[in-house]
């Protein structure tokens, strides 16, 4: 099925699997090597329609993940982690005939901790890994170091309560205006790029639209929360998805250990200000300059360092026989894929048929 407002050579569906209604964006011959793309919080498969439709002599698989695009609006078992996105992914993979078939697989942000745990989950069935600006493998917020310890034994700082409570009503509302600083719009053009870069305008409307399909709520984004004793005053729930990479349920640590796994690719932006060793999104660094009151220290409660523990990982993974390979984009932000879309093809293409 075609869409008339998608890239020419790209073209959307509706796949009905075991575990839900999966819309997919896909585009190449069917009998090309499958490159499955997983996106991430607040996005859908919209922000890899233009590798998609550069894509030459390879089947593009993007899915909207559950609560996000034009999937099924299923909840989320935040206790589970990741492992709903994984399952998702491997049911919509059995259904599209590509059992027996290894992918290769390509993870954006908290998309890449989901193509961790997928790995994990079914190694035998990717052929390569691509890491783009992914989420520390111990979630998001709330750990203290390499190693993801918490800062807190509940896990304080981190789950549903620490979505900006502006910035989701404004998803939910649909909002496309640009005057609030916590607009959907400014949220994109300041945070998931790194300015000065804008999308034309047409495709900044089409990304727009992307981040404004994500299903707000207790059993989507940003999820429940339970208060704390511990600053910042909220920790995680049960459902949803800022619980579900919650450090209290998401911990994708144990991919340094597969054997054998597939060769990886890790691509960063150095200016990113979402996945860093100081997000601007974490707590911890928001304490630290004052934008949230009653900050305990860098003793009690530092940034999470997510950049260094993918590396730790990644070298743990090393060390067991794995391989992979860091590429960083200078001056890039958290969407090489839509800043630098040549460049990251380049690189793309080249590790995949390196691969093969």
């Amino acid at each position: 099925m075609a869409r008339e407002d998608l890239l020419r050579g790209v073209s959307s569906t509706t796949v009905d699997t075991p575990r839900l209604m999966t819309h997919l964006l896909h585009a190449g011959p069917e009998d090309g090597a499958p490159v499955l793309f997983v996106h991430g919080n607040a996005s859908s498969a919209r922000f890899f329609e233009e590798t998609l439709a550069a894509l030459p002599g390879h089947r593009g698989l993007a899915p909207d993940l559950r609560g996000f695009g034009a999937s099924e609006k299923k909840p989320l078992d935040a206790t589970r982690g990741v492992a709903d996105f994984s399952d998702d992914l491997h049911a919509l993979v059995g259904s599209l005939g590509l059992d027996g078939r290894p992918v290769h697989l390509v993870g954006w942000s908290a998309g890449g901790t989901v193509a961790m745990q997928y790995t994990i989950d079914h190694p035998a069935a990717v052929a390569s890994l691509a890491l783009v600006n992914p989420m520390g493998p111990y979630g998001f917020g709330g750990t203290r170091d390499e190693a993801g310890t918490p800062c807190w034994p509940d896990f304080a700082g981190s789950g549903g309560g620490t979505a900006n409570p502006e910035f989701v009503g404004r998803l939910a509302a649909k909002d496309r205006g640009g005057d609030d600083p916590n607009s959907p719009r400014n949220v994109m053009n300041n945070f998931y790029f790194a300015p000065p870069f804008k999308a034309p305008p047409e495709r900044e409307e089409v990304l727009l639209s992307s981040m404004l399909s994500t299903e707000t709520g207790d059993d989507n984004y940003p999820g429940d929360m339970t208060i704390s004793e511990n600053w910042p005053g909220v920790a995680p729930g049960q459902r949803g998805m800022n619980n579900a990479i919650s450090p209290k349920y998401c911990d994708v640590s144990g991919f340094a250990r597969i054997q054998p796994g597939p060769p990886v690719l890790w691509v960063r932006g150095s200016a990113d200000t979402i996945v860093s060793d100081a997000s601007f999104l974490d707590f911890g660094t928001l304490g630290r300059i004052q934008l949230v009151p009653g900050w305990p220290g860098e003793d009690v409660f530092p940034s999470q360092p997510m950049v260094s523990q993918t590396r730790a990982v990644l070298e743990n993974y090393a060390a067991g026989g794995g391989s992979y390979r860091e590429e960083v984009l200078e001056g890039c932000g958290h969407t090489p894929h839509v800043e630098r879309p040549e460049e990251f093809r380049g690189l793309l293409l080249g590790f995949i048929e390196g691969t093969r």
